[in-house]
């Protein structure tokens, strides 16, 4: 079993000196650095780098500049996708994200992580689990969510959580760790003032 199979079972893997995935990250880096280094008005050069290195998109989205990933096939993006600045997505896992997500700047999605046990770690060994965000997501500032989260349709993350566990659909979730405030209901609907 190759690496990059170990990783998509889940399996502790060699994601620090295996060719094939070193060779992944390198070209992944590489259209990162093409994108970031475009003028933000070169929305059409822009669209196309992001169509070449994400694993899929729709029509409608923007990532606004910097952005970072490690794979970038890994990356699935839905219909009416908005990514603010300096998105971090480290995708050794699939990270897949539902129409209508609104990302606020300054966050990140971590499907890698490291064994605690210091020698599994000291040989490079890594995991890998996916990332599943839903539809009508909005994604606060400065939030951090870690590998094997699932985010449910409707939900609203709050600036600044660091999400460890899967959160339902239709709430509003904040906090280190984040975790459950209340349903969205509508009343939320009169919140801001209108015409």
């Amino acid at each position: 079993m190759t690496e990059k199979e170990k990783a998509r079972k889940g399996l502790l893997y060699d994601n620090n000196h295996d060719k094939e995935l070193l060779a992944e990250r390198m070209r992944a880096k590489e259209l990162c650095f093409d994108y970031n280094h475009l003028r933000p008005s070169q929305i059409v050069e822009r669209n196309e780098i992001l169509k070449e290195l994400l694993g899929k998109t729709k029509s409608n989205f923007l990532i606004e500049q910097p952005f970072v990933c490690d794979q970038g096939y890994n990356i699935e993006i839905g219909e009416n996708f908005y990514c603010n600045h300096n998105s971090v997505m480290l995708d050794a896992a699939k990270i897949t994200f539902g129409d209508n997500v609104f990302i606020a700047p300054n966050c990140g999605f971590y499907t890698a992580g490291h064994p605690l046990d210091r020698e599994q770690r000291n040989k490079g060994l890594e995991i890998a689990y996916p990332i599943t965000i839903g539809n009508n997501v909005w994604i606060g500032g400065g939030v951090s969510i870690l590998p094997g989260i699932t985010i449910g349709n409707d939900a609203v993350i709050g600036a600044g959580s660091v999400v460890t566990k899967d959160i339902p659909s239709g709430v509003i979730a904040v906090g280190n760790p984040c975790r459950v405030l209340r349903e969205i209901t509508e009343s939320d609907r009169d919140k801001y003032a209108r015409e």
